[in-house]
């Protein structure tokens, strides 16, 4: 959302594709998601993010073969840069912290990926991601939902290989 401020509390549903949409973390076997290593590395990559700040929770999420959804929860504002680079002012750094844990989680599991493939430097994901503010607990029910189906709908999902120029 244009202005939004994304380092408020809230909950937010984000999906981030690889490089290439190329089917990098496993697959989907009887409706289920097999994780190849590679595939354990987001995982387990996500689940940290909650760990090292205690301002963020991780809802329900799902590693695709070819793509990640997870819902993170703000549980309250944040008031400073997720890593290294620190911003000129802090509204700066605030309207920036969802971008930064995504940022951030992007880039720990695609070098801990590309030092098991010996492929340093190599893009896994795709440049940017999709948000969508949840609003309300309905909101968050239809997306869990859909988090959690995703596997059992991927021979229809739009980022199965197959579809492409649907």
């Amino acid at each position: 959302l244009q202005g939004y401020d994304y380092s408020q509390a809230g909950v937010y549903f984000v999906t981030i594709c690889t490089q290439g949409r190329a089917c990098l973390f496993g697959s989907i076997e009887n409706g289920e998601m097999a994780l190849n290593e590679y595939g354990c590395v987001v995982r387990d990559e996500w689940l940290k993010a909650a760990e090292v700040r205690a301002e963020i929770q991780t809802g329900e999420f799902v590693v695709m073969p070819n793509h990640f959804h997870g819902i993170v929860i703000i549980a309250e504002p944040i008031v400073g840069a997720i890593h290294e680079s620190p911003l000129p002012s802090r509204q700066q750094r605030r309207q920036m912290a969802l971008s930064k844990i995504v940022g951030r989680f992007k880039m720990l599991s695609a070098k801990r990926i590309n030092e098991i493939r010996q492929l340093t430097g190599t893009p896994v994901w795709q440049r940017n991601y999709y948000e969508h503010v949840i609003r309300n607990e309905a909101d968050y029910g239809q997306i869990a939902e859909y988090v959690a189906d995703n596997p059992r709908r991927w021979e229809e999902d739009t980022l199965h290989p197959n579809r492409r120029g649907d």
